[in-house]
């Protein structure tokens, strides 16, 4: 119970500096709004620091955040499939709760905000070109990159016979966030984790948001499927170079 009391809150925590930054930048009256993407890409890296660490210290050593991660690590024997999908549904149990918090951040925001879209995009992704093959692709790579680049940095030919700390190794994945954010995210705003992207969706739908619209659920499977999909691609390739 601790470990998915550690997820949960450690994917709030994610959700609300992540979500947050979006709706910093896109909301009207917001001082920081139209900051642009490297605003967008280092919050979310803080974002995912924060909630690692949050999720560390209230006893989720794994802190994966994310049900890409937990799916990787469950074929590779860390979990099994009976305590993988618990924590997976805590993880998108987070994801709607901190939605719901930046929700409550902004309160004032929704009504003077007009456009539609842009009070999803503080919640959900979206394509900058809708191209569904092209988008899933975007999801896939970036999620295969996102797990082959956490199991390099955590081999022993990088960390050597010492290794790194917990805190400093958080710290280089937050940077691999970042990384990936500035390279890959333009196509799709890289959701790459489907509880990053489902659970605000979720509670994108289901809140009271003055002036919404709807929450694109034809296009809500792409960030779920892709990070998946791409999780069982970057296992694959791990085990075969013996990372995992």
């Amino acid at each position: 119970m601790t470990n998915l009391f550690g997820e949960f809150f450690g994917t709030l925590v994610l959700m609300t500096f992540g979500c947050g930054v979006n709706a910093n930048l896109t909301l009207a009256k917001s001082y920081a709004h139209g900051a642009g993407w490297i605003c967008t890409s280092a919050g979310w890296a803080f974002a995912v620091l924060l909630g690692a660490f949050a999720s560390i210290a209230l006893g989720a050593p794994q802190a994966d955040l994310n049900p890409a991660v937990t799916l990787f690590k469950t074929f590779a024997g860390t979990y099994t499939f009976a305590q993988a999908i618990p924590t997976m549904l805590v993880q998108l149990l987070g994801g709607i709760a901190g939605a719901t918090i930046v929700w409550l951040l902004y309160l004032p925001h929704w009504g003077v905000t007009d456009n539609k879209e842009a009070k999803l995009s503080v919640f959900a992704t979206g394509p900058a070109i809708n191209s569904p093959f092209a988008n899933i692709l975007c999801e896939i790579l970036g999620t295969a990159f996102l797990l082959i680049a956490f199991f390099t940095i955590g081999s022993k030919a990088v960390q050597g016979t010492v290794g790194f700390g917990t805190g400093l190794q958080i710290y280089i994945i937050a940077m691999v966030i970042w990384a990936i954010g500035l390279s890959m995210g333009g196509p799709t705003g890289y959701a790459i984790n489907p509880a990053r992207d489902l659970g605000p969706r979720i509670a994108h739908a289901i809140l009271p948001i003055a002036g919404k619209g709807g929450s694109n659920w034809s296009y809500s499977w792409i960030p779920v499927c892709g990070p998946l999909i791409g999780a069982c691609l970057a296992f694959l390739f791990c085990r075969a170079t013996n990372l995992v």
